[in-house]
């Protein structure tokens, strides 16, 4: 896992407002959340077996 390097921004009284990313981090973060987001929708499917996901990628041609 690559370590964040941020840089933050603070009020005057030295209070973390903001954070600055390079332009990859925050692409790295975008792609680990939409991760996330679709791991949390499909909780509730039923998994399936390799076999099966095997068979239905050869049924549409996927391999």
């Amino acid at each position: 896992m690559a370590v964040i390097q941020a840089q933050f921004i603070v009020n005057a009284k030295g209070k973390k407002t903001g954070v600055l990313l390079s332009i990859r981090q925050y692409q790295r973060l975008m792609e680990d959340l939409h991760d996330l987001a679709v791991v949390a929708e499909r909780r509730s499917e039923v998994p399936i077996t390799l076999e099966e996901m095997k068979r239905r990628l050869k049924q549409n041609g996927l391999l």
